[in-house]
């Protein structure tokens, strides 16, 4: 039996069209499309998807909660593109023994890591 494969994410919003905008602008997705209303931003083999809900805020209250994480080659260039889409941080780019990793806050107050391992962290994992 095939073994379970965590595909995609659902992330609600009041106002997905801000919030997959920002996405987009923030991290540059392979893929885009709008899907029966549905925002569908694809990284790698995974999906963001972006919808609305009536049941949630405009601001999560717990944003530590869930993390999205994001493996990118060069930290600092998508770093700089995170910025010029108006990026706000809760932890600028740093180096930890040869990995470096930042935290932003979406629009939405959801923490977002970029997250550039060494060749040392990645064969230790």
């Amino acid at each position: 039996m095939k073994r379970p494969a965590l595909g995609s994410l659902l992330l609600s919003s009041t106002d997905p069209d801000r919030l997959a905008s920002w996405y987009t602008a923030a991290l540059d997705p392979g893929e885009q499309s709008d899907v029966n209303g549905y925002r569908v931003l694809k990284f790698g083999e995974f999906f963001l998807l972006i919808d609305t809900r009536t049941d949630i805020s405009a601001k999560t209250q717990e944003p530590g909660r869930v993390i999205l994480n994001f493996d990118v080659e060069d930290a600092r260039a998508v770093a700089a593109r995170m910025e010029q889409a108006g990026t706000q941080w809760l932890a600028g780019l740093e180096d930890r023994d040869g990995s470096l990793f930042a935290t932003a806050i979406d629009p939405d107050g959801n923490y977002v890591q970029i997250i550039q391992l060494s060749e040392e962290h990645r064969q230790g994992m």
